[in-house]
């Protein structure tokens, strides 16, 4: 009976000794983080709106944590090479993803085979915001509104041809989806970048563009390109007289692009914690969010959680008009 006393004792003792060295790491990992810089590797070429707001975000997140957030752009088929380094990572907190839904939503159902698992390989720290796509048009094209659009691209033989920045972007999904629910005839015309496909709009080469309202908005101002239509729920405050698909009569056509920040999957929890709390702060901060307003992105603080649940919703909605457009590439 001592026998089995002593060993219930030392089993305790030990359980106790575990948690307590369990919590200080805890309490450590939270306290200490971070004490060298951390990079933030957006899985693009500089420039654009997502490589735009990862290093406006990482710029504020550096004051707060007191450690530089170092942006590295790690370019590559569709963001996949940049994301799979940090699938592949060490899960300390000091390597983080620029998450973009194209790559981390889309990407898995257009691609053959991706070398990372969008729900199993990162742990979501929040998302940064969504960015408001618009259908923009040649000014010489014969529509001013969706409406009129969905009616010319059907009148059309061999439909409507419309740039995007590649193969299975989310324009490219937004113009897909278009076909889908409003029967419109839409013929995808994929670029290398939205860049170029907003330079053949202003030439007169391509009749329409689905991109970022931020990569429209100048030209659209100097009157080089009109705007057809916003998908989200309300109409850009930087574009008031641009109506959304919605008001054109379908009720459902709300689409953004969001960015997010995700780390390698096992990073300790309150590492991502602390991320979080410092992201949201950077969100709130009415500077910032002035700021990412100009590059069309609505500034959205919330939780792991709520990220991650998005991730998963966009995941199984994306598969349904990937395979419904017929959408693959290699």
């Amino acid at each position: 009976m001592h026998k089995l006393i002593s060993r219930l004792v030392t089993s305790v003792s030990y359980c106790t000794v575990a948690l307590a060295a369990t919590t200080l790491t805890n309490v450590y990992a939270q306290t200490a983080y971070p004490n060298k810089p951390v990079r933030l590797i957006v899985p693009f070429t500089p420039g654009g709106v997502t490589d735009a707001s990862a290093r406006l975000v990482a710029e504020q997140m550096s004051k707060r944590l007191g450690q530089q957030m170092i942006v590295e752009n790690k370019p590559g088929a569709s963001g996949n090479i940049g994301t799979s380094q940090i699938a592949l990572a060490e899960p300390d907190g000091y390597s983080l993803l620029l998450g973009f839904d194209g790559t981390m939503v889309i990407n898995p159902h257009v691609f053959a085979s991706i070398p990372f698992n969008t729900l199993k390989d990162f742990a979501p720290v929040g998302k940064i915001g969504d960015a408001i796509l618009i259908l923009v048009a040649h000014p010489t094209l014969a529509a001013n509104n969706v409406k009129e659009l969905i009616a010319l691209s059907k009148t059309e033989a061999n439909g409507l041809n419309y740039g995007t920045s590649g193969m299975g972007s989310t324009p490219h999904i937004a113009g897909e989806t278009l076909n889908i629910v409003a029967g419109s005839k839409l013929v995808h015309v994929p670029y290398k970048g939205g860049g170029q496909a907003m330079i053949d709009l202003q030439g007169g080469s391509i009749p329409l563009v689905f991109t970022a309202v931020a990569g429209a908005l100048p030209h659209i101002k100097n009157g080089r390109i009109k705007g057809i239509g916003v998908t989200s729920l309300a109409r850009a405050p930087s574009l008031p007289d641009v109506q959304t698909f919605i008001e054109a009569g379908l009720p459902n056509f709300v689409l953004t692009s969001w960015v997010g920040i995700l780390a390698p999957a096992k990073t300790p929890t309150p590492i991502i914690q602390k991320l979080n709390t410092t992201l949201n702060e950077v969100l709130n901060d009415p500077d910032v969010k002035q700021r990412l307003d100009v590059l069309g992105v609505s500034a959205s603080p919330g939780t792991p959680a709520a990220y991650g649940d998005q991730i998963k919703t966009d995941l199984t909605r994306y598969a349904d008009v990937v395979k419904a457009a017929k959408i693959k590439t290699e």
